[in-house]
């Protein structure tokens, strides 16, 4: 690739920045990658994802937001779909083997993509837009003895290393001897792209690095690797975005959806939200930390961080009526406490569930009640209708008293209701 200079008037300062927020670490360093930045040299960074899904949710938001600011420092940027290695399956982070997807389902799955990623990233700029990619353009093409050339680069050892892989050793459950080929496939995209940089989140941390091998063995030039810090609840250590939970806020959802999952996180990761997941500046998300450790109420904070978000995907308008709309069906106080509360069967009816949860002793009392207008989703204040609709995420008002909250698989989110209606003040280290 051609060198050309780029933006000379970025200082040394804001690229430190640059390589400090949101980053967990860098390969092979740091300072080294920060020497070729200022050194003003066009460099080629990428971001893959895998079509396992047809949402993508906030914990991917860190990167896309780390990849539009190299595109506006002048950097060629790539977004590359993972539509031929969505059908192997990555198994990092996996306890078991992923379901493999067919081709008509990935497609499926990335029909939306580019439209959810265009408030992060910028695909129609005049002047160096941001590129789309899609990996079944070299990797379908690819015949066995070109799989062998790659596989030639690893050791069973190296692959076998992996934590996942150790635990279900230890499990005995089984490992797929496609599951091995995976790195080296996500590691060929850095070859066939020639890319200098690739951001995941750390726990793509091993197929990264598998394409800086890569790289150095058949181009003989390096790629730095920038691993990003995932949303993690800071009690549990479990994501805060999990797809295969169902539960995660998804780039696709509404205003008042958005809004009201926000709400719902956990107060101890509102920095880091703010952090990764929002174009807020470090000095005033520095100033949230200062109020937070002094005792202001974390529900304050959360609301800044819901009308952050909520403005990037769907405008400062759609966020001020999203929070006002969530004041208004939250701060009558008309919920008890002794919430109750039911896990949703996929496919399942409003009806059947509250019936199965004896909140209603009949269908015919639903429909009743449906009739006279008294079944309410509370978040988004819409009466149900339909006798027949389906049972979503969401506190529903059913009759004059009876209030239930609908959970959706493992979606376990703190109860936002008790935090608005019942605040509760939490003790933030400086």
């Amino acid at each position: 690739m051609k060198d050309t200079k780029v933006n000379k008037d970025h200082t040394e300062a804001y690229i430190d920045g640059l390589l400090t927020r949101s980053i967990q670490s860098i390969y092979p360093s740091k300072e080294a990658l920060k020497r070729l930045l200022i050194s003003g040299r066009k460099l080629r960074i990428y971001i893959g994802a895998d079509a396992t899904g047809p949402d993508l949710h906030l914990g991917h938001s860190t990167n896309y937001i780390l990849l539009e600011k190299f595109r506006k420092l002048g950097h060629e940027v790539i977004v590359l779909f993972g539509d031929f290695t969505a059908m192997i399956g990555d198994p990092s982070d996996k306890s078991a083997t992923r379901v493999p997807l067919t081709s008509k389902n990935v497609n499926e799955n990335i029909s939306t993509w580019k439209k959810q990623l265009k408030p992060l990233v910028n695909f129609s700029a005049w002047k160096n837009p941001a590129k789309i990619f899609k990996n079944s353009k070299w990797l379908s093409k690819m015949s066995f003895s070109n799989v062998l050339g790659l596989a030639s680069n690893f050791t069973v050892q190296q692959i076998i290393e992996r934590d996942m892989f150790q635990e279900r050793v230890k499990a005995e459950k089984p490992i797929y001897l496609h599951e091995f080929l995976y790195p080296m496939m996500q590691g060929y995209d850095s070859v066939a792209m020639d890319v200098d940089i690739e951001i995941g989140g750390n726990d793509q941390t091993f197929n990264m690095l598998a394409g800086r091998q890569l790289q150095k063995k058949f181009r003989n030039k390096e790629k730095f690797v920038i691993a990003t810090t995932l949303l993690t609840n800071p009690k549990t250590g479990k994501k805060l975005m999990s797809k295969s939970e169902g539960d995660y806020v998804s780039l696709e959802d509404s205003a008042e959806e958005m809004f009201g999952k926000i709400m719902a996180l956990p107060d101890q990761a509102i920095l880091q939200m703010l952090t990764d997941c929002t174009f807020l500046s470090l000095e005033k998300i520095e100033e949230i930390r200062i109020s937070l450790a002094s005792g202001a109420n974390p529900r304050d904070a959360k609301i800044v961080l819901a009308k952050e978000i909520v403005s990037i995907y769907h405008g400062q308008y759609s966020a001020e009526k999203a929070e006002k709309n969530f004041a208004n069906t939250f701060n009558k106080k008309e919920i008890p406490e002794d919430l109750k509360e039911l896990q949703i069967k996929k496919g399942d009816t409003l009806s059947l569930t509250l019936l199965r949860g004896g909140v209603i002793s009949s269908k015919g009392e639903f429909f009743r009640l449906v009739g006279e207008g008294a079944v309410t989703e509370l978040q988004t204040a819409q009466k149900i209708t339909d006798t027949k609709y389906i049972a979503k995420p969401g506190v529903y008002k059913i009759g004059k008293h009876r209030f239930v909250k609908l959970i959706a698989n493992s979606f376990k989110l703190k109860n936002y209701l008790y935090e608005w209606i019942f605040p509760k003040t939490i003790n933030h280290k400086p």
